[in-house]
């Protein structure tokens, strides 16, 4: 199956949010960021970090007023993916229709501004599209590059250079106990974990391109943090903690981020998730 096609299956099965499984480790050589990956990623993003208390910098739109729903077609749609871009986030293709890439990047917009999530667009949202919220920020006192988790919220947010780069839906580990067996290394065993992503500080280390096979499911594009934890593209992100222990990304956020998150880069996880 060629990419193309597996980023159309992943949008269709994050839009309904099918749990699949994802975290663990593996080793290869890194990856540099690229200027052609950077560029796919969008326009600019105008947020830009100087504080604890970033104030938004977008520049002005009028929203169409258009309810939305998930299968919208049309120049609402494609006010709404340009105006996501825009601030960061990533609804994929602007191509007028909204189908899974552009939820995912609605639930993070949503996320960051304090809205229940919902694949719906309603004035609440159409509001906050002309009057964003930057992403509160975790590390005040963190480097220009870097990658902040929050928990909470369940978004990931990349600095660069201290700017709001890209923002993103993500799935952080469930904090359900789990015990699996499965065939690894040629033999059955037996694998046993918290499935909690941890909380601290850490660094971009090694990295797999494309679909990488681990005894607790597949990565895709897999950008490893913590040991065995990593950041990687999933065919699910549901609306809360389902990993292992890893952070789930869209399918198109995984597809892009190798190229603009290099290696030894710091990546800090804070909060919890309320269920």
């Amino acid at each position: 199956m060629g990419v193309g096609t597996r980023l159309a299956a992943a949008a269709a099965m994050t839009a309904t949010a099918v749990l699949l499984a994802g975290g663990t480790a593996a080793s290869a050589a890194p990856v540099p960021a690229t200027a052609t990956a950077r560029a796919a990623a969008g326009a600019a993003v105008t947020f830009q970090v100087a504080s604890a208390s970033p104030a938004p910098a977008a520049t002005p739109f009028t929203a169409p007023g258009r309810r939305l729903k998930l299968g919208a077609k049309g120049a609402a749609v494609k006010a709404l993916q340009t105006r996501l871009r825009e601030l960061g986030y990533v609804p994929g293709k602007i191509d007028a229709k909204y189908g899974g890439t552009t939820q995912s990047a609605v639930w993070a917009f949503q996320k960051v501004q304090g809205i229940t999530p919902t694949s719906t667009i309603s004035s609440r949202t159409w509001n906050a599209l002309e009057n964003p919220k930057a992403p509160k920020v975790l590390v005040p006192s963190g480097k220009p590059d870097r990658v902040e988790v929050n928990l909470t919220k369940q978004i990931a947010v990349l600095y660069d250079e201290g700017l709001v780069k890209l923002i993103t839906h993500i799935s952080s580990g469930s904090g359900i106990p789990y015990c699996e067996t499965a065939v690894w290394q040629g033999r059955e065993q037996r694998f046993c974990g918290d499935a909690r992503t941890p909380t601290g500080n850490f660094k971009t280390t090694w990295r797999r391109p494309g679909w990488h096979k681990s005894y607790l499911g597949q990565l895709y594009n897999p950008i490893f943090f913590n040991g065995g934890i990593a950041l990687h593209g999933a065919l699910s992100v549901p609306l809360y903690p389902a990993s292992h222990g890893c952070v789930r990304l869209p399918m198109h956020v995984a597809e892009i981020l190798p190229g603009m998150l290099g290696t030894g880069v710091p990546v800090h996880v804070r909060g919890k998730f309320r269920r």
